[in-house]
């Protein structure tokens, strides 16, 4: 599993610690105990388990959201996970703090979309 101080990568997702929630968001809810960090194409979503010391916000950009993870009190990790069996990408360990989570763009003659994963 891998850890870090800053800045992350999984698969389509950058994660990138910051100082503080932006102020005007609204908590997102989990979806069948789990928060969905991001919507894969192909049902493999990456996911963060609904924990009562995580607490996931979208944002009004579909390629931004937040996360807020409190120090926890028990010995569980707070980790985003790639939910396939093929070819997955590795779990990341996400420590005490505030995190913005992007999802990678990339160009095409159409103009700009979401990266693939």
């Amino acid at each position: 599993m891998k850890t870090f101080k800053n800045i992350a990568a999984q698969g389509d997702l950058l994660i990138r610690r910051i100082n503080s929630i932006p102020d005007g968001l609204a908590p997102t809810k989990a979806e069948k105990g789990a928060y969905v960090v991001a919507h894969s194409e192909t049902g493999h979503n990456h996911v963060i388990a609904e924990r009562q010391n995580v607490t996931f916000f979208a944002s009004n950009d579909p390629m931004i959201s937040y996360l807020q993870v409190v120090e926890a009190t028990d010995a569980a990790e707070t980790v985003i996970e790639h939910l396939r069996t093929f070819d997955t990408h590795e779990a990341i360990s996400i420590g005490a703090g505030c995190y913005e989570i992007r999802r990678q763009r990339e160009y095409t003659p159409e103009g700009w979309r979401r990266v693939e994963d």
